[in-house]
């Protein structure tokens, strides 16, 4: 399987970029990865998508697409203070869509 993560952010969390890649790498490593080797084929294509952005409010906003083996997922959740509990909280949905298959 290969798998392609792309993080786009807004660019006012240009300083939080490192952060942010941490917390999805976190998820991927420690906290999907025996959901995702159901997808450990040689032929396997999967993407992660990640999009955070700030709102008026100045809290975050952000969605989560993932493309595993042409089976699609997408996440979107507003108005979190805290990045962490925002990402967390969009792989613990693929998480629980992965775990009724």
């Amino acid at each position: 399987m290969e798998l392609q993560v792309k993080i786009h952010i807004w660019n006012d969390l240009e300083i939080v970029k490192e952060t942010i890649e941490n917390i999805v790498q976190d998820n991927i490593e420690n906290k999907m990865d025996s959901y995702l080797k159901m997808f450990d084929k040689d032929d396997v294509e999967c993407t992660l998508e990640l999009k955070v952005d700030k709102n008026k409010k100045w809290t975050y906003n952000a969605s989560l697409a993932a493309n595993l083996d042409n089976e699609h997922y997408h996440y979107e959740r507003e108005d979190y203070e805290h990045l962490d509990h925002l990402i967390n909280n969009l792989f613990k949905h693929l998480k629980e869509s992965l775990s009724s298959k």
